[in-house]
């Protein structure tokens, strides 16, 4: 029953399913990835960023006004204000003057603090705290609190991320030495393997299918069991501290792939059009930069999208081969983990570095995502 038309074979539901199933994988740690940048480190910390959309509870540790904020009021001292900023929208519903009894007192009632002092709370943040002494001390009194919060979303994670001297000048320079290892790394292969992917599907000579086959096999070599026999042969020719020895490294481990995936296209390509344009008198170069190239864009950019995300967002060849102490040749990667040991709890930087860094990424598969499905089914099927 599976075949007759105008019916969907179960195995097509199922290829579709599996195809939802993925982009939704993909999809969810995105998004959920740009929300967080944009929400504040407390609302990241009490909930999910599915929950954005929704007020949420969160315990927080506030400070009434210091000393200096008191006025004398017949026989009392009082320091009044709120406990939030000026723009917020929170509404307490517990508090307390200690972490272990966050919610010993409900807004309105007062509570008495160690120093003898009363302060007393109020649903939307206002505190009176008063003593019938002067009040001392460097700060104000601490207040927990339970308060539900509206959502909030803020620009301030950007602004701090690419203005703030402390933390933008790292990642501009991270983004500009990124995309420094990256453009060679995706360029280089290119060239390289397109020539040879001619050769392997064009041109007779001996030893070929052994080079086919030699490439097939090297598209299982784990990248790991070369980084260190790799690392010494730079660094015994003096190139295992830049860039050089970086692009190297990305050619080298990039090219089986693209040598597979063009020779696999150009193979594809109609064998009237190159003996035409021998009978002609054209060379093998000609024929390559003037029909092969042309026709084997597709296939180009198939591989360009892969070799540039996979350089983007490489951090173990980057770590093995950029060796500076100095910070100056530090990709985004590898600067987002520097981030993560200094700033560990700053979840709201983080995320807002770490979606900065897929921006580019995103942009170039979704401009050139048509080019990525014709590459890869282009010579599947004969």
């Amino acid at each position: 029953m599976d075949n007759i038309a105008g019916t969907k074979s179960t195995l097509t539901w199922a290829v579709h399913l599996s195809v939802l199933a993925l982009v939704l994988l993909w999809l969810f740690p995105t998004v959920g990835l740009f929300v967080s940048s944009f929400r504040t480190a407390d609302q990241i910390a009490s909930s999910g960023w599915w929950k954005a959309l929704f007020p949420s509870e969160q315990n927080l540790t506030l400070r009434t006004a210091g000393p200096e904020a008191q006025v004398q009021s017949g026989n009392l001292y009082v320091i009044e204000g709120n406990l939030f900023d000026a723009e917020s929208e929170a509404v307490i519903s517990v508090w307390g003057t200690s972490s272990r009894e966050i919610s010993a007192y409900t807004p309105g009632e007062t509570a008495e603090l160690r120093n003898g002092n009363r302060v007393t709370v109020q649903d939307n943040g206002d505190y009176r705290l008063e003593s019938d002494a002067e009040i001392t001390g460097s700060r104000g009194s601490r207040i927990f609190v339970t308060a539900e919060t509206p959502p909030e979303f803020t620009f301030a994670n950007y602004q701090s991320m690419l203005f703030d001297e402390s933390n933008s000048e790292g990642m501009a320079k991270a983004f500009f030495n990124t995309l420094t290892v990256t453009i060679p790394a995706t360029i280089i292969p290119i060239l390289v393997a397109a020539f040879a992917a001619y050769a392997l599907a064009w041109m007779e000579f001996p030893g070929r299918a052994l080079l086919i086959a030699a490439v097939v096999g090297l598209l299982v070599v784990p990248l790991q069991l070369a980084l260190i026999p790799l690392l010494k042969f730079h660094l015994a020719i003096g190139i295992g501290k830049g860039y050089l020895g970086t692009w190297m490294a990305h050619t080298g481990f990039g090219l089986p792939l693209a040598i597979y995936l063009l020779r696999n296209y150009m193979v594809g390509l109609p064998r009237d059009i190159i003996e035409n344009a021998r009978v002609d008198g054209a060379t093998e170069f000609q024929i390559f930069v003037k029909i092969i190239l042309p026709l084997s864009f597709p296939a180009l950019a198939s591989f360009a999208i892969f070799q540039f995300l996979w350089t983007w967002n490489d951090l173990l060849v980057a770590k093995v081969f950029l060796i500076d102490a100095t910070g100056q040749t530090t990709v985004m990667t590898n600067q987002i983990v520097e981030l993560l040991g200094t700033r560990g709890g700053n979840w709201e930087i983080l995320a807002t570095a770490a979606f900065v860094s897929i921006a580019v990424p995103l942009i170039v598969f979704f401009s050139m995502q048509k080019y990525l499905v014709r590459g890869l089914l282009a010579g599947s099927v004969k």
